[in-house]
C-alpha cells in the first residue's frame, strides 16, 4: 500500500464498519418471525424463508471470500451493504411468500461476506504500516466487541420500537391504516435497518482505502476466485489453522445448542412463551454484552496467560464451563436455577469473546494478504455446517442436560486442541515463509504469541 493509514485511524474505521455492518442484522432479531407471522405466513413457510438464508449464505461463503480476495474488500463489502439494504426492503414490505423468500435468500447473499473482507482489510493496512510483526489483538478485539455491541442495541432496538410505536394514540395502528397494510409497527425496524445500510455502504465507499489492484476482467475473475478458494480449503494442512477450524466447528456445536434450547428453556423458567420470549430477548442481549466484555479483555486475556494459544484455550474452557452450568439448570425450575442460568449463558458468550480474537490472531499469521479472506470464509463455514449437523442431533436428544452436556463436551475438546503439550517449539513464521499452493505460512515454530456466530 503506497499510501497505508495509520494504525490507529485503521483500527477506528474497522470498528465503525463492524458496528455498521451488525447493527442492522441486530435489529431484525426480535421483530423478524413475528412479522412472517403477522402476514399470515405459516410456520413451514417461515422455516423455508430460514433456509433460504441459510442455503445462500453457506453457497456463497467461499466463492464471496475467494472474490474479496481477488477484486478487493471494499468492493465485497459494499455489495453486501447493498444486498442488505434491499433484503431489508423487501422483508418489511412483502407480503407473498416469493417476496419474502427472496429478501431471506439476500440477507443470505449479504451474511456471507461478513466474515472475511472487512477484517482482511484492517489486517492488510495494520501489516502495510507495521510489517508482518505488527499487534493485531487489540484491533481484532475492538472489533468484535462492536459487534457484540451493535447486536445488543440493535436487539434492543428492534424488540422495544413496535411495542413503542402502539403506546399512546396507537401510532402503529394508524401507521398501517395510512399505508394500506404495508406498513406493519414490526416492519420499522427493518426499515430502520435499510438506511442504516446506506449509510453502510456509503461509509465503505470512502473510508476504506485500499492499494491499487490491476484491473478485475472477467476472465481473470472466473479463473483467480475458484483457484483462491480452492487454495483455501487445502489451509487445513497448516497445524495450527487446522486447530482455528477445529475449534470454530466446536463453536458451531455449543451456539446450534444454544439457539436451539434456549428460548424453549426460557419459556419453562417463566411459565408462559410470552415472557419466556421476553427473558430470551433480555438474556440475547446480555449474551451479546458479555461477548463484546470478552473481546475487550482478549488482549489482557492473551498476556496473563501467555500467549493467544492459551487465551484461547481459557476462552474456550470458559465456555463450555457456562454450557455445563445450562445443563445444571435443566434438572430445577427453581428461582435459583435461573439465576444459574443468566451466568451459565454470560459465561458462554464471555469465552467466546476472549476466545475469538486470539484464535484470528493465530489465523492470521499463517496465511497471506492473498487468502486472507478466504481463510476467514473457511473458518465461518466450518462453524455453520458444523452447527446445521449439530442442531439435527440436539433435535433429536430427549430433553434435559444430555443436549447441553453435548454442547459442552464440545467446547471442552475444542479447548483442549490449544492445550501446551499440543505446542511447537521454535521461531515464529516470517512473512516469506509461505507456501506457494495455499498461501500459509509454514515456518519451523508456532506463530508469534507477543503482542472472534458474530
Amino acid at each position: 500500500m503506497s499510501d497505508p493509514l495509520g494504525i490507529r485511524t485503521a483500527r477506528r474505521r474497522y470498528v465503525t464498519v463492524c458496528a455498521l455492518f451488525w447493527l442492522p442484522l441486530g435489529l431484525t432479531i426480535a421483530p423478524l418471525v413475528l412479522l412472517f407471522t403477522e402476514r399470515g405466513m405459516p410456520l413451514t413457510a417461515i422455516a423455508g424463508f430460514l433456509a433460504a438464508h441459510s442455503l445462500t449464505a453457506a453457497a456463497l461463503e467461499l466463492p464471496t471470500g475467494g472474490l474479496s480476495d481477488v477484486i478487493g474488500r471494499r468492493t465485497v463489502l459494499a455489495a453486501a451493504g447493498l444486498c442488505n439494504l434491499t433484503a431489508f426492503t423487501c422483508l418489511a414490505l412483502g407480503a407473498s411468500p416469493w417476496l419474502l423468500t427472496a429478501g431471506m435468500a439476500l440477507v443470505g447473499a449479504g451474511r456471507a461476506p461478513s466474515s472475511g473482507p472487512a477484517e482482511s482489510w484492517y489486517v492488510d493496512t495494520v501489516q502495510a504500516h507495521a510489517g508482518p510483526d505488527a499487534e493485531l489483538r487489540t484491533g481484532l478485539a475492538r472489533g468484535g466487541s462492536a459487534t457484540s455491541a451493535a447486536l445488543a442495541v440493535g436487539t434492543l432496538i428492534g424488540g422495544s420500537l413496535p411495542w413503542l410505536l402502539g403506546l399512546g394514540p396507537d401510532l402503529g395502528a394508524r401507521l398501517s391504516a395510512a399505508t394500506s397494510g404495508l406498513v406493519l409497527p414490526l416492519s420499522t425496524p427493518l426499515l430502520l435497518g435499510a438506511v442504516v445500510e446506506a449509510g453502510f455502504v456509503a461509509y465503505v465507499l470512502s473510508a476504506l482505502r485500499e492499494p491499487p489492484r490491476r484491473p478485475a476482467r472477467l476472465t481473470h475473475i472466473l479463473r483467480d476466485v475458484p483457484a483462491t478458494v480452492v487454495s483455501g480449503l487445502r489451509l487445513g494442512g497448516d497445524a495450527v489453522v487446522r486447530r482455528v477450524l477445529l475449534s470454530a466447528a466446536a463453536t458451531g456445536v455449543a451456539l446450534a445448542t444454544i439457539e436451539l434450547l434456549s428460548p424453549g428453556r426460557a419459556a419453562d423458567l417463566t411459565g408462559a412463551a410470552e415472557s419466556g420470549a421476553v427473558l430470551f430477548a433480555a438474556l440475547a442481549c446480555v449474551g451479546f454484552l458479555c461477548s463484546s466484555l470478552g473481546s475487550q479483555l482478549a488482549p489482557l486475556a492473551a498476556r496473563l496467560t501467555g500467549g493467544s494459544e492459551r487465551a484461547a484455550l481459557t476462552g474456550l474452557t470458559t465456555s463450555a464451563l457456562g454450557l455445563a452450568a445450562l445443563a445444571v439448570t435443566a434438572l430445577s425450575h427453581s428461582p435459583a436455577s435461573m439465576v444459574l442460568a443468566a451466568t451459565g449463558f454470560g459465561l458462554v458468550y464471555l469465552g467466546f469473546g476472549i476466545a475469538n480474537p486470539n484464535q484470528k490472531d493465530l489465523l492470521h499469521r499463517r496465511v497471506t494478504s492473498t487468502a486472507r479472506a478466504t481463510a476467514l470464509s473457511v473458518q465461518s463455514l466450518a462453524l455453520q455446517l458444523t452447527a446445521a449437523a449439530a442442531g439435527l442431533a440436539v433435535g433429536a436428544l430427549p430433553t434435559g442436560p444430555l443436549p447441553w452436556l453435548l454442547g459442552s463436551t464440545a467446547l471442552l475438546a475444542g479447548a483442549a486442541l490449544w492445550a501446551p503439550r499440543h505446542m511447537g517449539q521454535g521461531a515464529p513464521p516470517t512473512a516469506n515463509d509461505t507456501h506457494s499452493s495455499c498461501n500459509v505460512r509454514t515456518g519451523s515454530g508456532e506463530p508469534s504469541t507477543s503482542f472472534s456466530r458474530f
